[in-house]
């Protein structure tokens, strides 16, 4: 039996469709395996930062520099004054980094004055909050700020962007879904805040709240059953391929 032209043209048509798909699927795989070996680097980069002893914070001079891949997660210890102005709080439903947190509730963000002028934002802990109430955070915030210098041990941390599905800020209530430490100060009159803000790990005040605590970053690494997938997705549209054009061979004797 002789195959037609229009019917070679389809067959080779549907033989490219197949290669080109077969090619993406497995550049997919590698892509994961990629990824997966770059998540693995950074998981043992940030547990090892959480680990380390604390390190001065680093000087007004060096803050342009930092980056949230050399910087995240750095453990530090240095001296900073709270200051009378406005708090903020950022609704939490639990932490990808804390394992002593679970359940709503807000971080309470403020800021802290250097003594050598600058200020930084200090994320001091969350305040088990269900309605994020504003009197609630008032009432344990309002404690930290004493006007007497603290010595403070947290980890640099630098901030969220909004998703497109993120609820925008509350200023009445002074709320926010996402960490950004620098959108805040501008609303509520910070001033020039340093670009990172540190997730506080001590001092814990005596009743607990807001309550600081040491973290344990957990990052979600799945790349592998993702790049399984891909190539199980390459590997059956080779059999498939296989099957049919076993069938039209046998259809075309």
């Amino acid at each position: 039996m002789t195959t037609s032209p229009g019917r070679k043209t389809s067959s080779r048509a549907f033989a490219a469709f197949t290669l080109v798909m077969v090619v993406l699927f497995i550049g997919l795989g590698v892509w994961q395996l990629q990824r997966r070996a770059a998540k693995h680097a950074l998981i043992a980069a940030l547990t090892d930062r959480v680990a380390a002893a604390p390190e001065p914070l680093p000087p007004q001079t060096e803050w342009r520099t930092l980056t949230p891949e050399r910087d995240e997660f750095r453990r530090v210890s240095f001296t900073a004054t709270y200051t009378r102005l406005p708090d903020a709080m950022v609704y939490s439903a639990g932490s990808a980094v804390r394992e002593d947190v679970s359940g709503p509730g807000t971080w309470a963000f403020l800021p802290a004055r250097l003594p050598s002028g600058e200020t930084v934002v200090i994320d001091a802990g969350f305040v088990a909050n269900t309605m994020q109430e504003r009197s609630v955070q008032d009432r344990q915030v309002g404690k930290l700020v004493t006007g007497v210098p603290v010595t403070l041990t947290g980890y640099l941390r630098f901030p969220e962007a909004a998703g497109l599905l993120t609820a925008a800020e509350n200023h009445d209530k002074r709320l926010w879904f996402t960490r950004d430490h620098q959108a805040m100060a501008n609303a509520l009159g910070w001033g020039e805040v340093a670009p990172f803000y540190i997730d506080l790990e001590s001092p814990v005040p005596d009743n607990g709240i807001p309550k600081p605590g040491p973290l344990s970053p957990h990052l979600r690494d799945e790349h592998m059953q993702y790049a399984i997938t891909w190539f199980s997705l390459a590997a059956a549209l080779i059999v498939a391929f296989a099957v049919w054009a076993r069938g039209r061979r046998a259809a075309n004797r």
